[in-house]
């Protein structure tokens, strides 16, 4: 699709994957923010863009609007050391002046209070864009302020550090706000208390692997890139303090280990966790880890990546004839959205311009595009502190996430069907397909159906991950959940493996519990009947029939107006065990399901399988849990 504003050509010599270089994402911020500009207010305070409002209304949304094009536009004219070519600092100094002029008052310029969460909470998060972007700026706009409206954006700032934050990577806004008081001599103890108070949180949420959890549950999203990681590490790099940038850097070091691998050959990022309508943010730590030095990637690498997603979406109708990015995946797109999101949600795909902050002579630059690692060949990737397990294959460029560890279920919160969640809630996801709208059959999903209910879950209870030399594992137990009548059954229990070998999926499930004429049924990938992908299911044990039958999902998904997926049916009662194997791919000349396993054995609680070569078998064992992958 056309982008509504020029770029510069392609240099496929520098760039020889994506053709872009630092003049396109310069180029691309400044269409954004040209675009975005021409629905402010007449004092530049909000930016009112076209949208349906978000559930915190239409004045919080026009803050979000100057809020989140700020950081674009702090990143852009900091990372040029202060050339402003279109004139946007003045504009954001007149709309600080004109928004924290009368804060609270319903009129045309006045910027809402900030709040508690629970109260009228959004302004908290727009106060670290706010915040951030003065930082950045500081030397050409907050510098040649004056000194009333400095006084008055502190004050108003200064509510972040007054109200209670979400319990979750919300605290790290104060934190933020806090850190750029102090970074223009406006530090106190409350300042201090708030940064201290963010980051003894972030020490409590961090599971490992690099990864922290968004709060006190096992929340594991794409929100580690864009907040986990990006606030306290940018923050350690623009106060230059190398203690706090050594702790937070290895850690983002480490999560890019795992993270960067998460990238689709077309640069797609993985389509799960919530607020998918931040887009490219999800490079936002590529590009951080390339501007610190924290990071295993060569800058090559790290701009293939980088680029590569911010392309991804611009050649797929991200932006929309005005050059505003839509609320959705690709073009509008309902099913991806929370509540939360208003019309200028999506411009914190802005943070993925924290790259512009290398300058043009960094090697993020000026290195030649290496192969990102999806491409270089296939690889399996477990993380046990989370229960993730990741899957991706050269040939297609494909990368999938079999999910056994992360819910979004707060620890104070009961288990009920009411609040499921697709992009939590299935046990795979990828970067080629989206999962289904809830209402619709539900994608990659295990579910006891018991006097005709079928069961979701919600709640998923890690039992271990590995891996191997092109193999690994990831296994949860959950317990089922009800949409009708009561939500659980008395001792219903759900074991679940997840062996990836190659570009095979094995799916091992044991049912414990289940009452006598229970039924089970297992669906793969969600695709459109015009995608140029394979979505194969087959039974190989504890099934009615191996082949699996057809069913749509008349919403579709991010990819496809409406979608069709494999189902397996099979009856269970009391302990049942259950296999089958599944495929995601591209390849037009891949195997047939029934052709890549050569025996299959059940006894018990004990599976092992035996694949076509004759010579490489999978042993699963529940109770415990255990998981061997060999070769004779």
């Amino acid at each position: 699709m056309s982008i509504p504003f020029e770029l510069p050509a392609d240099d496929h010599d520098l760039s020889p994957s994506t053709g872009y270089t630092r003049a396109h994402w310069e180029a691309v911020a400044d269409g954004l923010l040209t675009a975005a500009w021409r629905w402010s207010t007449p004092g530049c305070a909000l930016l009112d863009l076209p949208g349906r409002p978000s559930r915190s209304g239409v004045r919080s949304d026009g803050l979000e609007g100057y809020a989140r094009t700020f950081l674009a536009a702090a990143f852009r004219i900091a990372g040029a050391d202060g050339d402003d070519p279109h004139g946007m600092l003045e504009r954001y100094a007149s709309g600080l002046a004109a928004g924290t002029r009368t804060p609270g008052r319903d009129d045309t310029e006045s910027w809402p209070l900030i709040l508690d969460h629970d109260v009228q909470g959004q302004p908290m998060v727009e106060s670290a864009s706010v915040a951030l972007g003065l930082r950045l700026t500081a030397p050409w706009l907050w510098k040649h302020l004056d000194a009333g409206v400095r006084d008055r954006a502190e004050e108003w700032l200064r509510g972040a550090l007054r109200h209670t934050p979400a319990p979750n990577n919300w605290y790290l806004f104060p934190y933020t706000v806090a850190g750029f008081l102090e970074s223009v001599g406006r530090g106190d103890a409350e300042t201090a208390a708030a940064r201290q108070r963010a980051l003894d949180l972030l020490e409590s949420w961090y599971r490992g692997d690099g990864w922290y959890a968004d709060g006190d549950g096992r929340a594991f999203d794409h929100y580690n890139g864009w907040a986990l990681h990006l606030y306290p590490v940018l923050d350690a790099h623009l106060a230059g303090d190398g203690e706090a940038l050594a702790h937070h850097g290895a850690r983002l070091r480490a999560h890019l280990e795992g993270y960067s691998l998460m990238f689709g050959a077309d640069g797609a990022p993985l389509h799960f966790g919530r607020s998918l309508t931040y887009r490219f943010a999800a490079s936002a730590a590529v590009g951080l880890g390339a501007l610190t030095g924290h990071t295993p990637l060569t800058a090559g690498a790290s701009r293939r990546v980088a680029s590569g997603s911010l392309r991804h979406f611009l050649d797929r109708g991200a932006l929309d004839a005005d050059g505003l990015l839509s609320l959705g995946w690709y073009g509008p797109h309902e099913a991806s959205l929370q509540s939360y999101s208003g019309p200028a949600s999506p411009y914190w795909a802005s943070k993925a311009f924290v790259a512009l902050l290398a300058p043009a002579g960094h090697p993020l630059w000026t290195a030649p595009e290496e192969p990102a690692p999806v491409e270089e060949d296939d690889q399996v990737r477990a993380l046990p502190a989370l229960g993730l397990l990741v899957q991706s294959t050269r040939a297609d460029g494909i990368v999938r996430l079999h999910n056994h560890g992360s819910d979004h279920v707060r620890p104070h919160e009961g288990e009920t069907a009411a609040g499921d969640d697709p992009h939590y809630g299935r046990q795979a996801y990828s970067t080629r397909t989206g999962p289904t709208a809830s209402g619709n059959v539900p994608d990659n999903h295990l579910s006891v159906v018991t006097g005709g209910r079928p069961s979701l879950r919600r709640r998923v209870h890690p039992l271990g991950a590995g891996h191997g030399d092109g193999w690994g594992w990831a296994a949860s137990w959950h317990r089922p959940v009800f949409a009708d009548g009561p939500p659980m059954v008395p001792g219903l229990r759900v074991e679940s493996v997840t062996v990836a070998h190659g570009r095979y999926e094995l799916r091992a499930h044991r049912v414990v519990g289940a009452p006598a004429g229970s039924r089970l049924t297992l669906t793969g990938w969600a695709t459109g009947p015009e995608e140029p992908l394979t979505s194969a299911l087959y039974g190989l044990h504890g099934w009615d029939d191996p082949a699996p039958d057809l069913v749509r999902a008349p919403q579709g998904t991010a990819w496809t107006r409406w979608a069709r997926l494999p189902r397996l049916t099979g009856g269970c009662a009391g302990t049942s065990v259950h296999l089958a194997l599944a495929s995601l791919t591209a390849e037009s000349d891949a195997a047939p399901l029934p052709d890549v396993v050569e025996e299959v054995r059940v006894d018990g609680a004990t599976i092992e399988v035996t694949w076509a070569d004759g010579t490489t078998r999978t042993r699963i064992a529940f109770d415990p849990v255990e998981v061997r992958h060999t070769r004779r």
